[in-house]
């Protein structure tokens, strides 16, 4: 008997009408409606009832691993074996925050203790701030660069955060772009087959994942960033993805600006040992200890930590930094002269205390919409961004303010555009008679 035919896909509608009447769907039926947002066979409104219907209806466990291992496999998988690279290949993802700048330090510390960091970032999203955006203020970076050039940064400075190519996970970019207009972003298996797709194809050893919550995070209550946190890990496990997350505290501006050059700044300061706001060193720290555990770097905690604190003390965290911004067309003396080289915003304004005080709350996501107002962000995905914009100066949530002391300084390309951020800050900075301690930034390490 000759070979039996294999059979033709299932129908784009009878697999939309089996997730529609909640059936868990096949691997089979999965693939194939990923190969149609490749190849363009399902229409945009069949790849939209069927987001719909998984929005509704969930997925199974075996589900989302499906989706997110065809997703990883639309495009191209990086592979490192050829690099030759002495150590493992590890990455960091965070949910997004506002003055979220851990990234560009975190990565430079790990390639300083021995790790490889090649770290596919996004844009800013939302009222939440995009890693790239904020590289994006260096002259010259390039943040989304050919592989060649992303592989010899990677060999170079042992860390390279840069965008998403065309080729890594297509499948991804087109599903995404359809729920963001059809209501269908909070699907937690999408959410997870979205990040993790990025991860797997970008051929890691390890991956530890930051869920933030509050009112800053898109997750605002903890039972969702809990719910995100178990799915990304039990998925990219099942995946073959040796990941760990923490949920962490976004009821606050991370650090003491927000706005792309002005964070920039800030990590920078960070990477030379300058004092720098003790949450935001805290979660960079305790993020890379994790990344030097998954990657056998270091045997506990403890001296991953030291290991840090050392990689830090000695410069050669700063030196990565250094190394991979020049790798990337950015300026060799970057660190050495950063206010030389990140723009400025022509226009200032101070935010006071109206008393004496405690700052007690922040309205942190309003913050983020105040930085997009400046020009910081886009409201359209084809607008220009403005790197010179934003706040800096924010006092922390349990600092003592004395009436008139600044709260926050704005940063605007225009005097009334910096008069009416101010304005707007000293209404989402709110300060108590009464002394607040703040939350901690480390909430809840995920089980393994």
């Amino acid at each position: 008997m000759g070979a039996q035919a294999t059979p033709p896909p299932a129908l784009a509608q009878e697999i939309i009408r089996g997730k529609r009447d909640g059936q868990a769907l096949a691997q089979a039926e999965i693939e194939a409606f990923v190969q149609g947002l490749v190849d363009a066979s399902w229409s945009e409104s069949q790849a939209a009832a069927l987001a719909m219907a998984i929005y509704l209806n969930g997925m199974t466990p075996a589900e989302t691993i499906a989706l997110t291992h065809a997703m990883a496999r639309s495009g191209e998988m990086l592979s490192w074996a050829d690099a030759q690279l002495p150590g493992p290949i590890l990455d960091k993802h965070s949910t997004g925050g506002v003055g979220d700048k851990v990234s560009l330090p975190l990565a430079p510390i790990v390639a300083a203790c021995g790790g490889y960091v090649p770290m596919i970032s996004g844009r800013g999203l939302g009222h939440t701030g995009g890693t790239l955006d904020k590289l994006d203020s260096i002259p010259g970076y390039r943040s989304t660069p050919p592989v060649e050039q992303l592989r010899a940064a990677l060999q170079s400075a042992g860390c390279a955060i840069v965008g998403q190519t065309a080729r890594l996970a297509p499948a991804d970019r087109t599903l995404y772009a359809i729920r963001d207009v059809t209501a269908t972003v909070e699907s937690l298996p999408l959410i997870t087959a979205s990040i993790l797709s990025k991860k797997l194809a970008a051929g890691l050893h390890g991956l530890v994942m930051d869920v933030k919550t509050g009112n800053g995070a898109f997750a605002a209550e903890r039972a969702q960033a809990q719910a995100l946190a178990q799915s990304l890990v039990g998925v990219a496990q099942g995946a073959g993805l040796p990941t760990r997350a923490w949920i962490t505290d976004m009821n606050q501006v991370l650090g003491h600006s927000c706005g792309n050059a002005l964070e920039v700044h800030e990590a920078v300061a960070l990477l030379r040992g300058e004092p720098c706001e003790p949450r935001l060193l805290e979660i960079t720290r305790m993020l890379g200890a994790e990344m030097l555990l998954l990657g056998r770097l270091a045997s506990s905690t403890d001296e991953a930590l030291a290991r840090i604190d050392a990689a830090l003390a000695s410069g050669q965290a700063l030196e990565r930094f250094a190394r991979m911004v020049s790798a990337l067309g950015g300026p060799a003396d970057f660190v050495d002269r950063p206010a030389h080289y990140l723009p400025a915003a022509p226009e200032q304004a101070v935010v006071r205390a109206a008393h004496d005080g405690w700052v007690a709350r922040m309205h942190t996501r309003e913050i983020g919409l105040r930085v997009i107002d400046l020009g910081g962000g886009r409201r359209q995905s084809l607008d220009r961004v403005d790197p010179r914009v934003g706040f800096s100066e924010i006092a922390p949530i349990g600092r003592q303010v004395a009436r008139g002391e600044v709260l926050a300084r704005v940063h605007a390309a225009t005097p009334d555009a910096a008069q009416a951020a101010a304005a707007a800050l000293a209404r989402l900075i709110e300060v108590d008679e009464a002394p607040v301690a703040p939350r901690p930034v480390m909430l809840q390490r995920s089980a393994d």
